[in-house]
């Protein structure tokens, strides 16, 4: 378990000034000044060597892609745009940072920006965040008024400046090169790569897009070391992450721990274990919603680490864990999500509009049995021929989730089908 001293995000759940004040007393802000002045390289340096990755999903390691950016800047300046457009199902720990912690993500930005020479930043926020955007905003403007960011950012002689904008509702617009377009004042479509957008990317400018919780670490890993950082968690996934826990679970929460704690420790510990005890669990979702779920002798083993679950065909993704137990409609439950993928597909790419609307239209007959068995090899056929298919992820969110379901609830699926053949076959009761 992870100690108390170790935590970055020590008011996740409100119970302290989320203000500068605040802050301040946690740490934040504590020689942010000194952190900048060892220099562009020696940060993005220290970031690779604590093993960061990427925390929105893709598990991307920061430093590196921190790197990737132009290393003196030309006629087209350099531009940050975090991430918070937090839209996928089960997930709901960028929302906490923003609402409770902010000035950790107002700092990374700074940091994150000095590192790769930008000098403007924007924050890509939830259109349906409301309060949270309020709260953001609170802390730029405090952040603004106490010199820590501006004309002379904490003194540094870095000009930065930070803009929290809002977004309109879509899901397509976390796609990095969606929320571009979307930043843009355009439809939030994503674009073809290459020209990746560290080369072209906000007003055809260099650009890198990061996570909320990816930016909001930095300052903490810059100011005690990457040695610290990357002895937490295990190899090739260091450090803290903050898990969502959600659905069938005696108390629902959001929780920093180490990467690689066991699923059913993290359950167990932090959510009051599985509603009806763990003989009762049929399936978790270990990622938000688009990544394969795993059945219960899966889950009684599994580490929450990304290539831990990549071994499983799952994946850590967001870290959204949504526990279901045997009182669930597995089957329904993957056809709400199949019904959510289609609606969020912007349609630019032929096999997501297509076939997004047809998996859902067969996963709503699957729900009641009003299928034949040998549809759901053309199923798991269909997804597989979709997925990779597109320029974004969205189709390959949309495929994987029905894939878990088949791999391990296939049986399930089959028995709903007979039993719709024999209660159709039933004679119609007499008059």
């Amino acid at each position: 378990m992870l100690g108390d001293q170790d935590r970055i995000f020590t008011n996740l759940y409100g119970l302290h000034d989320p203000g500068l004040g605040g802050a301040r007393r946690r740490g934040d802000w504590d020689g942010t000044a000194a952190i900048l002045a060892r220099g562009h390289d020696a940060i993005i340096d220290e970031m690779k060597a604590s093993g960061l990755r990427g925390r929105g999903g893709a598990g991307f390691p920061t430093g590196m892609k921190w790197s990737f950016m132009p290393k003196t800047v030309g006629e087209r300046p350099h531009y940050l745009v975090v991430n918070a457009d937090e839209s996928e199902p089960g997930t709901c720990k960028d929302r906490d940072i923003m609402r409770h912690d902010p000035h950790k993500l107002v700092e990374g930005c700074l940091i994150a920006s000095f590192a790769m020479s930008a000098h403007v930043c924007y924050i890509y926020i939830r259109g349906e965040f409301f309060n949270e955007a309020i709260a953001l905003q609170k802390a730029v403007d405090e952040a603004y008024a106490a010199g820590l960011i501006g004309k002379n950012a904490c003194g540094s002689g870095f000009d930065f400046d930070l803009y929290v904008h809002r977004g309109a509702g879509a899901y397509i617009c976390g796609e990095e090169t969606a929320l571009i377009e979307s930043l843009e004042g355009k439809k939030g479509m994503p674009r073809l790569k290459p020209p990746f957008p560290a080369a072209v990317g906000l007003y055809g400018c260099p650009t890198t897009v990061n996570n909320v919780e990816s930016i909001a670490v930095a300052p903490t890993i810059l100011r005690r070391g990457a040695v610290w950082f990357s002895t937490l968690g295990r190899p090739k996934n260091a450090g803290t992450k903050l898990f969502c826990i959600s659905g069938h679970v005696n108390k629902p929460c959001n929780v920093e721990e180490e990467l690689g704690i066991p699923l059913r420790e993290l359950i167990d510990t932090y959510a009051g274990g599985v509603r009806g005890g763990w003989d009762n669990l049929l399936a978790i979702i270990p990622g938000g919603s688009s990544v394969p779920l795993l059945n219960k002798a899966t889950c009684d083993t599994i580490l929450m680490d990304f290539d831990s679950l990549r071994d499983v065909k799952s994946g850590l993704g967001t870290a959204g864990v949504i526990v279901m137990d045997k009182s669930t409609d597995v089957i329904k439950a993957i056809a709400r999500l199949s019904k959510f993928y289609k609606h969020e597909s912007c349609g630019q790419c032929t096999p997501c509009r297509e076939g997004t609307g047809w998996m859902q239209r067969v996963m709503d007959r699957m729900v009641v049995g009003r299928a034949e068995i040998a549809e759901i090899d053309v199923l798991e056929k269909v997804t597989r021929q979709i997925e990779g298919h597109t320029i974004c992820a969205l189709v390959d969110a949309a495929a994987w989730p029905i894939q878990g379901l088949i791999k391990n609830f296939r049986p399930l699926m089959e028995e709903r089908i007979a039993a719709y053949k024999a209660q159709k076959s039933l004679p119609m009761a007499a008059e």
